[in-house]
This record gives C-alpha cells, sequence and structure tokens, in this order.
C-alpha cells in the first residue's frame, strides 16, 4: 500500500477511536462497568497509536544526511514498535488490572440501556473504520493471503490499523456479552470477566505486532522475488560470469538496499566492468522502483 492509502486509514480511525473514546469513558463513569472502561481505555490507547504512526510516517520521509546516509525510513518501524509496547503495558495492562479488581469487588451497572447504546453506536463506527483499513489492505495484499500479506508486508501501517480495528470489533462484542449476561444471571462479576478478556484480546494484539515490527526493526531482507530477479539480470550480463551472492536490506517501506558481489570475467577491462555496473544499476532500479541503492563487489568466484 503506497503511504496515501496508509494515511487515510490512520485518519480515519484516528477520528473514529477519538469520538469512540470520548463516548466510551463518559458511558463508563455514568454506569460503572468495568468492561466499558477497558474499551474506553482500548480507544484511548487506539486514538493514541494512530498518532504516533502518523509521527513515523512523518520522520521516517525526512531525506537522508550526512548522519543518516540511507535516510529516516525505519523511522516507522520503531514506532510501530513502541506501538505495540502501549497496546500492552498500557490497554492490557489496565483492563487487565480493572477486570480482576471488579471480579473481586463487582458492582451492579446502572443505565444499563446508555452502555448498550454506545456499545451499538461503536461497533457501528469501528465496523466502517475496520472495513475501510480492510479494504486498503485488500488492495495492497494482491493475491497473497492475509497471513502471508502480514509476514511479508514491509509498511507495518498496512497492518497495524487491521489489528487494532479487529481487536476493537472483538472487544466491543465481549463487553457486550459480558454486561448483558451479568444482567439476566445476576453475576456482576461477569462484568469483570469481560475487562480480562478484552485484557488478553489486547495483550494477544500487541504480541502479534511486536512479533511483526521487530523483525522489520532487526532488518529484513526484500521479497524472494525480487532476489531471484536481479541475481537474474546479473547473470545476464555478458560481462559477468558469475553470481556470487545477492543481499538486500530494506532501510524502510519504500527503500531497498541491494549489495551484489560478481565474479567478473578475467579479460574484461575497467571501463568494461564500469559500464556494466552502471548498465546494470539502471535495470535494476528500472524492474524494482524500491530499489535506491545498489553497490557492487568485484570478486572471485566463491
Amino acid at each position: 500500500m503506497a503511504h496515501s492509502g496508509s494515511k487515510k486509514v490512520i485518519f480515519a480511525a484516528l477520528a473514529g477511536n477519538g469520538l469512540i473514546s470520548i463516548t466510551k469513558l463518559f458511558a463508563a463513569s455514568v454506569t460503572g462497568s468495568s468492561a466499558m472502561l477497558s474499551e474506553g481505555i482500548h480507544s484511548i490507547v487506539d486514538t493514541g497509536n494512530q498518532g504516533l504512526l502518523l509521527l513515523g510516517m512523518k520522520k521516517a520521509a525526512r531525506p537522508a544526511d550526512k548522519e543518516h546516509p540511507f535516510g529516516y525510513g525505519k523511522e516507522i518501524y520503531f514506532w510501530s514498535f513502541v506501538v505495540a509496547i502501549l497496546i500492552f503495558a498500557v490497554g492490557a495492562g489496565v483492563s487487565l488490572y480493572e477486570g480482576v479488581h471488579h471480579i473481586q469487588h463487582p458492582v451492579p451497572i446502572e443505565n444499563v440501556s446508555l452502555t448498550y447504546i454506545v456499545l451499538g453506536l461503536s461497533f457501528l463506527f469501528e465496523g466502517a473504520a475496520w472495513g475501510f483499513a480492510l479494504k486498503e489492505f485488500k488492495r495492497s495484499k494482491g493475491r497473497l493471503g492475509y497471513f502471508q500479506a502480514v509476514r511479508r508486508s514491509k509498511d507495518p501501517s498496512t497492518f497495524v490499523v487491521l489489528f487494532e480495528d479487529s481487536a476493537a470489533m472483538v472487544g466491543i462484542i465481549v463487553a457486550f456479552l459480558g454486561i448483558w449476561l451479568g444482567q439476566i444471571t445476576g453475576w456482576m462479576w461477569l462484568d469483570g470477566t469481560a475487562s480480562v478478556i478484552i485484557g488478553l484480546i489486547l495483550a494477544l494484539t500487541a504480541w502479534l505486532l511486536a512479533v511483526e515490527t521487530k523483525d522489520l526493526l532487526i532488518g529484513e531482507s526484500a521479497v524472494p522475488e525480487m532476489v531471484d530477479g536481479i541475481r537474474q539480470l546479473a547473470g545476464e550480463v555478458s560481462e559477468v560470469e558469475f553470481v556470487n551472492e545477492v543481499l538486500t536490506l530494506h532501510m524502510g517501506p519504500e527503500f531497498v538496499l541491494v549489495n551484489l558481489s560478481l565474479d567478473f570475467c578475467d579479460s574484461c577491462a575497467a571501463q568494461q566492468v564500469e559500464e556494466a555496473i552502471a548498465k546494470l544499476d539502471g535495470r535494476i532500479k528500472l524492474n524494482w522502483p524500491l530499489v535506491q541503492k545498489v553497490f557492487v563487489e568485484a570478486e572471485r568466484r566463491k
């Protein structure tokens, strides 16, 4: 997904979650529901997370300088990892604490009809944001399966919002069931149980996001199709006798660095090698626009 599409998804989620969080917290203060409070905190965390993603995208767009010759593309990976930490520490932590507290000290929920109205409206708003995020993700993933697309994506903004919105949708359903079952059974501790389940959902979401962004932050290679294609192009150069190694690294969602180790023919003059490298550089960048830097090492066959 291009950054323009990512920004649209994030702005839509930011606006929706901002309004929803205020509504949920107001309802929680009126009703005293633990599940509603957990949902309100969940929405606040999501709102802050989308702000951090926008900040990361802005910082990642800065041009290269002397201190960062390959640019700031990995900023988006760092801020995405921060998002995962916040979901776990704040969202999951507070929800689990509130849930356990209300299980130990259950209290009746007041104005329960207000709770249902707020949850219903939240589900509609979250559903709209989720649908928009899913549409953009489908467009970006092409023919890949959902899991494969997430694993191979080099732009965390394409799946972070989708993960968050999916967790929010499930959380709203859990909150509704906990409150409703508590009302019809008289077991008020079910409200706290729903809060604990929401906390566990957020913890799982945070773990999944952390795993994905950690690999990007450490440094991932380009997709296999690009690596194989570059190897094939290098092998087609007449001056190259053997392609020793093709190393790639994502310096950001839209920046791939390529390092080639090539064995040039012994009879090639220095000028021929220079011309061959320049030609290969142009062909690689023409076929894969994400490649911004190509380095070639002349080495004997390994």
